[in-house]
């Protein structure tokens, strides 16, 4: 089970940082992804972590603005985002994988997300 936390209302050009508490099993074993649903359209992964060996990779429009990492003690994954712009705005989820297949994580099922607004 995950649970994202950390969403909210910021201006343009601000930062945020998600949080994804993982339970019932040891993060360092799987790849994690970070995803977005933006009103009207499906979702789609922005940032993938293996957290047994720290490799990452980024949906292009998110390159060097979001940083994906894990603190697998604290059995969590973070989404930090810089330099927010208004096509941010979206519902984040976490999930196993770093795929979505008809709109559906190829593990497990959506959780509640969080809310992230950009906007001036």
């Amino acid at each position: 089970e995950f649970v994202e936390s950390g969403g909210g209302l910021v201006q343009p050009g601000e930062s945020l940082r998600l949080s994804c508490a993982a339970s019932g099993f040891k993060l360092d074993d799987y790849v994690i992804g970070w995803f977005r649903q933006a009103p009207g359209k499906e979702h789609e992964l922005v940032a993938c972590i293996s957290s047994g060996d720290g490799s990452t990779d980024y949906e292009d429009s998110v390159k060097g603005r979001f940083t994906i990492s894990s603190d697998n003690a604290k059995n969590t994954v973070y989404l930090q985002m810089s330099s927010l712009k208004p096509e941010d705005t979206a519902v984040y989820y976490c999930q196993m994988g770093c795929a979505v297949v008809n709109d559906k994580p190829i593990a497990g099922s959506w959780g509640q997300g969080t809310q992230v607004i950009v906007s001036a």
